[in-house]
């Protein structure tokens, strides 16, 4: 038998066997993430864990008197729950992909409560469209009043994204046109120059950081405002919307082409987000054109940042891989940013940034839909879902390699 022939043997008998070792793996992270992410009181994903203790995985959170002072900051970051909405929104959509792939109807129980948390966090009283990060478990009210454009993309796209599935119910698609109408009357209302194009925190003011900017932004940020408008439109069919995305959306378009080639990995998959919903709500061919250039082009980007991720991976020990986050209020070193007060978490941070990375920018690779980008982009998830121990896994990027893992079942389907 030629080298050729045996390696072709070998392959068909392995494959099988990987893909079943995937398929156990990517459901222990998926029960690891329901159970250990996931907060029943809030509907919820938070950031990190502190324990692998049971029913104290989540016990750094910050609590309501915190909260009220806006400590350690008004974005809550350090604390765990700064991300709550970037993560419902993947993960919503990420069930909406496991749906496509097994037609499980059991799924709409989880997908039913993602949109609870992310209505939650959604109808605050004082803020009408504000997207909050998250809500203390603790009490289920308190919320830190400073959200960011990121937090804005994740949840669009992920209620966008349920809304056109048909595992959402009647009473669900009418909530997901009334939170995403409200967003984009957020956006229409205080989107200003009067506001330099800020949608504003929850109590009024501009945000000092920049990140609740949605125009006069970098290039990897310019088509949100246009996607937020075209979600609602698509949404409720108000004109008022579809005026409101073609005011942005040809500059939005031109701008995204200047990105940069060394944009964070979580930048990608917000870029993929936006150019997506986009795609698939404008109707002007050319535009479509444009968008799915932008999609491989950030597809590419992608590729090359799971190269280099999967390198520092495996870098790692296995107790590295498993170290849990600190208690934030112990952590000596803090930084000031715009008297934004944030705690550092050390040696940990790049754990949980590696592991975060790895499962975004797969995800990229697959909703570029590419197939000469998708064998490799298997062959790196293979090995991110070989080298993971799921039950001790800490960092929230495991929502990421679910996004992933299900994203490329529904490109194979």
């Amino acid at each position: 038998m030629n080298r050729l022939l045996l390696s072709l043997v070998c392959l068909s008998v392995l494959c099988p066997i990987w893909a079943a070792e995937e398929d156990e793996r990517a459901e222990l992270a998926w029960q690891m993430a329901w159970s250990r992410f996931y907060c029943p009181s809030t509907c919820m994903f938070y950031d990190y864990l502190s324990s692998y203790e049971p029913g104290f995985e989540l016990a750094h959170l910050p609590v309501p008197d915190e909260v009220h002072r806006q400590y350690p900051n008004p974005c809550g970051y350090g604390t765990g729950m700064e991300d709550c909405m970037i993560l419902g929104g993947t993960m919503l959509e990420t069930v909406v992909d496991r749906y496509r792939v097994t037609a499980d109807t059991a799924l709409h129980a989880q997908a039913s409560a993602i949109l609870q948390g992310i209505t939650y966090a959604s109808s605050i009283r004082e803020a009408p469209g504000f997207v909050a990060r998250g809500i203390v478990p603790s009490d289920g009210t308190s919320y830190y009043i400073n959200s960011s454009r990121d937090q804005y993309t994740h949840v669009v796209y992920g209620l966008w994204k349920y809304l056109h599935s048909p595992l959402s119910n009647a009473a669900e698609r009418e909530t997901i046109r009334t939170l995403l109408a409200g967003m984009a009357d957020r956006m229409l209302k205080n989107v200003t120059p009067e506001n330099e194009y800020d949608f504003l925190r929850a109590d009024g003011r501009r945000c000092p950081l920049g990140i609740c900017r949605m125009w006069n932004v970098k290039p990897h940020e310019a088509a949100r405002l246009p996607m937020i408008y075209a979600a609602a439109w698509d949404a409720t069919g108000d004109s008022c919307y579809y005026r409101a995305c073609h005011r942005y959306l040809s500059d939005a378009i031109q701008q995204s082409f200047a990105m940069s080639s060394d944009e964070p990995v979580y930048v990608l998959v917000q870029m993929v987000y936006s150019f997506d919903l986009l795609r698939s709500v404008v109707a002007e061919r050319e535009m479509q054109l444009r968008l799915s250039e932008l999609l491989d082009r950030v597809g590419e980007m992608g590729l090359a940042c799971a190269r280099r991720v999967m390198a520092d991976l495996r870098s790692f020990t296995a107790a590295q891989l498993a170290m849990t986050g600190p208690d934030w209020r112990t952590v000596k070193v803090w930084d000031n940013q715009q008297g934004y007060l944030i705690p550092r978490w050390g040696f940990y941070r790049t754990v949980w940034d590696r592991v975060r990375e790895m499962g975004e920018a797969t995800l990229v690779v697959f909703m570029a839909n590419r197939s000469e980008m998708a064998a490799e982009g298997r062959d790196l998830l293979h090995q991110t879902l070989s080298l993971m121990d799921y039950t001790r896994l800490s960092s929230c990027g495991i929502v990421y390699h679910l996004a992933a893992y299900w994203e490329e079942k529904v490109q194979n389907k």
